[in-house]
């Protein structure tokens, strides 16, 4: 389902993981995530909701300020399934306004988007996804099975979820290190995702 959308990056000679984190900027918890990124000389692309970065624009520049890149998440974290276009639409607008700096990458909240929501929003962004999405917002997920299956699923080229939000911190603290180690041992580097040339890419 929808090719028109980045769901693995193999572009590099070297093997590559593409770390991106959703739903932040939150205070701690993305300070966190930084600390790590820095000390494994990690890039990553942090997919931001609006109304957070509005309340702790401090944490974004930070974000910013250490090279890493940002992504569009919508203001209020939408339901495209659940979310009437225009105000899909609005709220992704609301969203770039508050980041501040152009970007051209969109993830959808949960990944739920209607083909219509999908037209408009690559006429401006590239739809970001993933293929392997670590649970690090399940508190039923013990930390290190989702540390277990965050490494088992990870090849290079991809794309993974992590979450800088309240609900993953407990989980999200024990794995990211961990998983950062555990590649880097094994030669891998960690980019952010590519900002395309063009909406659409």
């Amino acid at each position: 389902m929808y090719p028109e959308f980045w769901w693995k990056i193999e572009d590099r000679v070297e093997p590559t993981i593409y770390l991106t984190f959703d739903d932040g900027p939150i205070p701690d918890v993305t300070e966190f995530v930084l600390e790590q990124l820095d000390k494994f000389a990690a890039q990553a692309t942090f997919f931001c909701i609006g109304d957070n970065v509005q309340k702790h624009r401090d944490i974004l520049y930070k974000v910013l300020e250490a090279g890493h890149m940002v992504g569009n998440h919508t203001f209020n974290h939408l339901n495209g399934w659940k979310t009437d276009d225009a105000i899909y639409l609005e709220n992704i607008q609301k969203c770039q306004a508050q980041l501040g700096v152009e970007t051209s990458l969109f993830r959808p909240p949960y990944g739920r988007i209607r083909k219509s929501q999908v037209a408009e929003v690559l006429e401006n962004y590239s739809i970001l996804m993933w293929d392997v999405l670590t649970g690090d917002f399940d508190r039923k997920l013990p930390a290190d099975v989702c540390l277990r299956k965050t490494i088992q699923y990870t090849e290079p080229g991809s794309i993974v979820v992590f979450h800088d939000s309240l609900k993953a911190w407990p989980t999200m603290r024990y794995v990211l290190p961990r998983m950062l180690a555990y590649f880097s041992d094994r030669g891998y580097s960690f980019r952010s995702v590519p900002q395309p040339t063009y909406a659409g890419y």
